[in-house]
């Protein structure tokens, strides 16, 4: 059998992993021992991995997370954060996603709202569910451009679309009269159709009044709330455990005066410098 004219059909039907897993399984010394079904099964699985992995990697890219590297396996239950593990362990299955159920992460700022929404996000993508992420003034800002330039309705088809949108920053200023409308739209396209993950410093209680026009307010809340599992982040900013601590006045001290010596070394005696002029107009 000539192996290079079949490496090329396969290419040629976008088989690559069955190529690589041909390539791979000619060159080992053994591979006379297999039967032709074995060859099949492992060339087979070769090629939904590198398809796995390829629309993993597109998804992702589509998605536009803003921490790129979030995980779930990297989350740190160690951290007083209030994160059940179990409640965690469980969100990460999927389900639901799979019932088109939403996920609101609340907590103060610096808790890790949006590393743990982005870890969801890549989760997701893991189970084969298309991701977009937005923080909310980006959200109306490309709604307001949208509008001018005939994209609305495309802009809300893609938002309705999308299997798990992520709304970060919810909450942090109030609505005009047209971002309220805008919100009701998308989430009326989405309602029990598709999921959505929103992180919040402001605690949902507080959520009708942001939003403001009561009738509004409650049409928007109705969509989201009560089919929505929530996750509570405590404790104190994370970032302010990552800043390095601050010198005491001794430590200050010691430093000042290191400096003060070494310049005073670096520093050439006057008579140096007068010697060195001298030789300098000779």
């Amino acid at each position: 059998m000539l192996t290079h004219p079949t490496l090329d059909q396969m290419q040629a039907l976008g088989l690559g992993g069955m190529a690589a897993a041909y390539r791979d399984l000619a060159d080992q010394s053994n591979a006379d021992d297999l039967s032709r079904d074995e060859w099949l099964g492992l060339m087979l699985d070769r090629e939904a991995a590198m398809r796995a992995d390829k629309r993993l990697t597109n998804r992702l890219a589509v998605a536009r997370l803003r921490f790129v590297d979030a995980c779930i396996e990297n989350i740190d239950f160690a951290a007083h954060r209030g994160l059940d593990r179990r409640n965690t362990l469980s969100l990460v299955q999927g389900a639901w996603l799979k019932a088109h159920e939403n996920l609101i992460i609340t907590g103060q700022t610096g808790t890790g709202k949006t590393w743990l929404a982005c870890a969801f996000g890549r989760q997701a993508a893991r189970l084969d569910h298309s991701v977009l992420y937005l923080r909310m003034p980006r959200l109306f800002e490309d709604l307001a451009l949208a509008r001018l330039d005939g994209r609305f309705p495309r802009l809300i088809d893609k938002l309705a679309r999308v299997q798990l949108l992520i709304l970060d920053d919810w909450g942090t200023h109030s609505l005009t009269d047209q971002q309220r409308l805008d919100l009701l739209e998308i989430f009326e396209e989405r309602y029990r159709r598709k999921s959505t993950l929103i992180t919040a410093q402001l605690p949902i209680a507080q959520w009708h009044a942001m939003i403001g026009e009561p009738t509004i307010a409650d049409a928007i809340l109705d969509r989201i709330i009560h089919n929505a599992h929530r996750v509570t982040l405590e404790g104190d900013s994370m970032r302010k455990q990552k800043t390095p601590p601050l010198l005491t006045g001794a430590e200050n001290g010691e430093i000042n005066r290191n400096e003060l010596n070494q310049a005073t070394e670096d520093r050439p005696h006057p008579a140096v410098r007068d010697l060195v002029k001298l030789l300098s107009a000779i």
